[in-house]
C-alpha cells in the first residue's frame, strides 16, 4: 500500500471580489502517494493554479482539510506555512525566481540559509545538487550569464537543495524553447526516478504526458483523473 503524502479532503476555496464571492474551488478530495508524477491540468480559470497555492502551502484554503505527510496543514500561521514549505516543498517556476547579481550557487543554496545550515553544509550540498543537475561548471555564473535552460536548472537545483518531500512546478517549461524544454522535461523525469513526488502544473499536452497520472480540472471541480503507468 502506498503512503499518501498529500490527502486533501472537501477543499473550498472562495474570493471576495466587490460584493460578490467567487467559487474558485468546489469541494476537492484529492489524494496523491508518495513517489507519484502527477500533471494537474485545467483551461484558464480551472482553479488549477489556485489548487497549487493550497497544495505549495502558499494559500489556504476557506473550508476543508489539507494533510501533508500526515499533518493538517489547512489552518496554520503564515510564519507555521512557510517552515512547512521550506522543509517539505521544493518548487520551480516558470519565471525561475532567480536572485540577479547572485552566482548559481548562492542561489540554490538559498532554502538552506532559512533552513539554518551553515556555510560549509550549504556550499557542499549546492554543489552537489549543481553537478545533479548538470550545471557543476556553472556555479559561479550569475543569471545574466546563463541561458534560459541553465536559470531553470539552477531553479531545479533549488528546488532539490532541503530534499522536499514534493517538486511542484508551475509551468516550468512555460519561458524555454522546446529543445530546452525537452531537457528539462528528461531532468524531471530522472528526479522522479529518484524517487521524488513530482507535481506539474501545465497546459501543454506533450508536457503532462511525462506524468504517470494526470488531473483535469474545469470549473473549480476535477474533471477526470487518469492514471497512465
Amino acid at each position: 500500500m502506498s503512503e499518501a503524502i498529500i490527502a486533501i479532503k472537501g477543499i473550498i476555496r472562495n474570493f471576495s471580489l466587490g460584493n460578490e464571492t467567487v467559487h474558485v474551488l468546489k469541494g476537492i478530495d484529492l489524494t496523491i502517494n508518495k513517489g507519484e508524477y502527477v500533471a494537474l491540468m485545467g483551461p484558464s480559470g480551472s482553479g488549477k493554479s489556485t489548487l497549487m497555492n493550497i497544495l505549495g502551502c502558499l494559500d489556504t484554503p476557506t473550508a476543508g482539510n489539507y494533510f501533508l505527510n500526515g499533518k493538517d496543514v489547512s489552518r496554520l500561521s503564515d510564519n507555521e506555512l512557510a517552515e512547512i514549505r521550506n522543509k517539505e516543498i521544493g518548487f520551480v517556476f516558470q519565471t525561475f525566481n532567480l536572485m540577479p547579481r547572485t552566482t548559481a550557487l548562492d542561489n540554490v543554496a538559498l532554502p538552506m540559509v532559512y533552513a539554518g545550515h551553515n556555510k560549509t553544509d550549504r556550499n557542499e550540498r549546492a554543489t552537489e545538487v549543481l553537478n545533479e543537475v548538470g550545471l557543476g561548471d556553472r556555479m559561479d555564473h550569475e543569471p545574466n550569464q546563463l541561458s534560459g535552460g541553465q536559470r531553470q536548472r539552477v531553479a531545479v537545483g533549488r528546488a532539490l537543495v532541503n530534499k522536499p518531500s514534493i517538486i511542484l512546478a508551475d509551468e516550468p517549461t512555460g519561458n524555454l524553447d522546446s529543445k530546452t524544454s525537452v531537457e528539462i522535461m528528461s531532468l524531471f523525469d530522472a528526479i522522479h526516478a529518484k524517487g521524488n513526488t513530482v507535481i506539474l502544473v501545465t497546459h501543454e499536452e506533450d508536457i503532462a504526458a511525462h506524468a504517470h497520472r494526470v488531473i483535469r480540472l474545469r470549473d473549480g471541480v476535477i474533471e477526470t483523473d487518469i492514471r497512465s503507468k
